[in-house]
C-alpha cells in the first residue's frame, strides 16, 4: 500500500468537530419542515372541518367543481343543494369549497 491509499482510507472528521453535529442538523431540518409544511396544513384542515360543520339549511355555497347553489337539505354526510333553474344536486359534504365563505355569494344578505 502506498501513502495515498492509507490517507484515503483514514476516517474523516479528524478536525475535532462535534460528533453530534449531523444529528443536530437533522433535528433542525425536521423542525423546519414541521413548522413550515405540516403545521399550516393541519391548521387549514381544522378550519375546513369547522366550516363544513357550521353549514346550515339556507346557506349559499360553491362546490369544489364551481357549482353555485343554496342548501335545502342536510344529512350526516350529504347535503342537497338547489341550483339555478330549480335543479337539485345531492353532494357529499366534502364537496363544498371552504373558500366560498369569503365569496360574495356566501355572504348573508
Amino acid at each position: 500500500m502506498n501513502l495515498l491509499s492509507i490517507f484515503l482510507m483514514s476516517p474523516a472528521g479528524g478536525d475535532g468537530s462535534d460528533p453530534y453535529s449531523g444529528m443536530i442538523m437533522m433535528v433542525a431540518l425536521i423542525g423546519v419542515f414541521y413548522f413550515f409544511f405540516i403545521r399550516p396544513q393541519q391548521k387549514k384542515a381544522k378550519e375546513t372541518k369547522k366550516f363544513r360543520e357550521a353549514l346550515k339549511k339556507g346557506d349559499k355555497v360553491v362546490t369544489i367543481g364551481g357549482i353555485h347553489g343554496k342548501i335545502i337539505e342536510m344529512k350526516d354526510t350529504t347535503i342537497t343543494i338547489e341550483v339555478e333553474g330549480q335543479g337539485r344536486l345531492k353532494l357529499n359534504k366534502d364537496a363544498i369549497n371552504p373558500v366560498a365563505e369569503q365569496t360574495e355569494l356566501a355572504k348573508p344578505k
